[in-house]
């Protein structure tokens, strides 16, 4: 399994980005899917992500901000980060709970980090 993800780079405080994450390889089950960030000297943090009912959740701090989407079809995620705001820099990753074989527990996968940098 791997989790491709795209989006990223440098914009100033206002401006929008877009994340962008495809889970491929053998996919069974997708339980969970969605964006972390790390910022320097933090912990990682669930950013925005749909839980294995299908719900979305935000972290407070960027509720009305940014919009996550999927297309289940795809196995993708799509965080929209608008109105963004120089605490938004870190690195994203994009994450999933996936199951590939029956009878096991689902494991969960890491994309690789992109950088997001917003300047003030």
């Amino acid at each position: 399994v791997q989790l491709q993800a795209s989006g990223g780079g440098l914009v100033q405080a206002g401006e929008s980005l877009t994340l962008s994450c495809a889970a491929s390889g053998r996919i069974l089950r997708i339980d969970d899917m969605g964006w972390y960030r790390q910022a320097p000297g933090k912990q990682r943090e669930l950013v925005a992500g749909f839980t294995e009912s299908g719900n979305a959740n935000y972290m407070d701090s960027v509720m009305g901000r940014f919009t996550i989407s999927r297309n289940i079809a795809k196995n993708m995620v799509v965080l929209q980060m608008n109105s963004m705001k120089p605490e938004d820099t870190a690195v994203y990753y994009c994450s999933a709970r996936i199951l590939t074989r029956w009878g096991r527990d689902a494991d969960r996968y890491w994309g690789q980090g992109t950088q997001v940098t917003v300047s003030s």
